[in-house]
């Protein structure tokens, strides 16, 4: 079947069924002279990463509610931006949105770029978020290629080359079924086409517009697609978070170097994590008590357990780190989640917690 008709084929299916999704212009309403918000398309390209979309819609609307523009997201503090992202992940992604506004605003007049190579120079923004927002928010003919994609290219054409080896042949496959007509809405028609038929498990193939051309499905394999290559087993670090709580119910806290992991986020003083438990390393001088628990959270490149101590701390108390938080300014939510996940246990040890 030519490229053109299942283009064509895939546009028809997603004029029936696209997802209704808070930063999308839908067909009909494109269709109907409406244009997508850079903005919108861009705030929700970067959540999107590494995350789904059932995590991503209410953080999307507390950003857009509080920063409805991309001037307003540059205008933010850092300390609130880094609150409200908390719990997302992934928080380069929070340093790199605010880099990137305050880019936008002050380089190119508070509008976006429209071409892939212009977006590709603002902070943050790398080949798969350029290709995106150039199709999706200015029509651009961008081929626009993430898991979902990937996973409807290699049971389209039966690529059994597993990933990521075969991630050049899976986008020069993508390449050449996106139309010069309506790109954006091609691009997230896969994209809608993986989420919501083509799934890693299970796949809808009676209902799947391309079942037809599917050579993965005509060979019994769609379900075994994409192949992936072995993955190696994370290693494990170890640490220690001290939480200490003053006896007017601030709480020591600290925020984190701007670079490296949780970067730019609040969290509790503690000790690097390293791979054998590292020697005590307490922010003040305190009756420190082991909690007899720990907090199990995995990052990308390794798993952490982190062991906690907890501290009543005198109203005279001088740290040699971090500085206290009052209970009126201490919103645990603002917390990145590892950091969340010690809190919630140690809370338990203070008596008014």
């Amino acid at each position: 079947m030519r490229d053109e008709t299942l283009s064509a084929e895939l546009l028809a299916w997603y004029d029936r069924h696209a997802r209704d999704l808070p930063w999308r212009v839908g067909p009909a309403a494109r269709a109907g002279g409406a244009q997508p918000d850079p903005y919108r398309v861009w705030l929700s390209e970067v959540m999107l990463q590494q995350t789904t979309v059932a995590a991503v819609k209410d953080y999307f609307h507390r950003f857009t509610t509080r920063w409805p523009d991309v001037g307003a997201l540059a205008a933010a503090e850092d300390a609130d931006v880094m609150g409200e992202w908390a719990g997302l992940g992934y928080y380069a992604r929070a340093r790199n949105l605010l880099k990137c506004a305050r880019a936008v605003a002050s380089e190119h007049g508070g509008r976006f770029p429209d071409s892939h190579a212009a977006l590709l120079s603002l902070p943050g923004i790398g080949p798969y978020t350029a290709a995106a927002i150039a199709a999706i928010a200015f029509d651009r003919p961008e081929t626009v290629v993430d898991g979902n994609v990937e996973r409807v290219m290699s049971r389209l054409y039966a690529v059994e080359t597993p990933l990521p080896t075969a991630k050049p042949e899976l986008t020069a496959h993508a390449a050449r079924l996106t139309p010069v007509e309506r790109p954006g809405d091609h691009a997230q028609a896969v994209m809608d086409l993986g989420a919501t038929i083509c799934t890693p498990r299970n796949p809808a193939c009676g209902i799947c517009p391309w079942q037809a051309p599917c050579r993965a499905r005509t060979a019994g394999i769609a379900a075994e697609l994409p192949r992936k290559l072995p993955k190696k087993p994370k290693p494990i670090r170890f640490g220690i978070a001290y939480l200490g709580r003053r006896s007017d119910g601030a709480w020591l806290l600290e925020r984190r170097p701007a670079s490296g992991l949780l970067g730019g986020m609040l969290g509790w003083p503690g000790t690097d994590w390293a791979e054998t438990v590292p020697a005590p390393a307490p922010p003040v001088e305190a009756d420190w008590h082991p909690l007899g628990a720990e907090v199990r959270h995995t990052f990308t490149h390794f798993h952490l357990r982190l062991a906690l101590c907890v501290a009543e701390l005198g109203p005279d108390c001088t740290p040699g780190r971090g500085q206290f938080l009052p209970p009126d300014a201490f919103r645990p939510s603002d917390l990145p989640t590892v950091m969340r996940k010690a809190f919630d246990l140690a809370r338990t040890a203070f008596a008014t917690a």
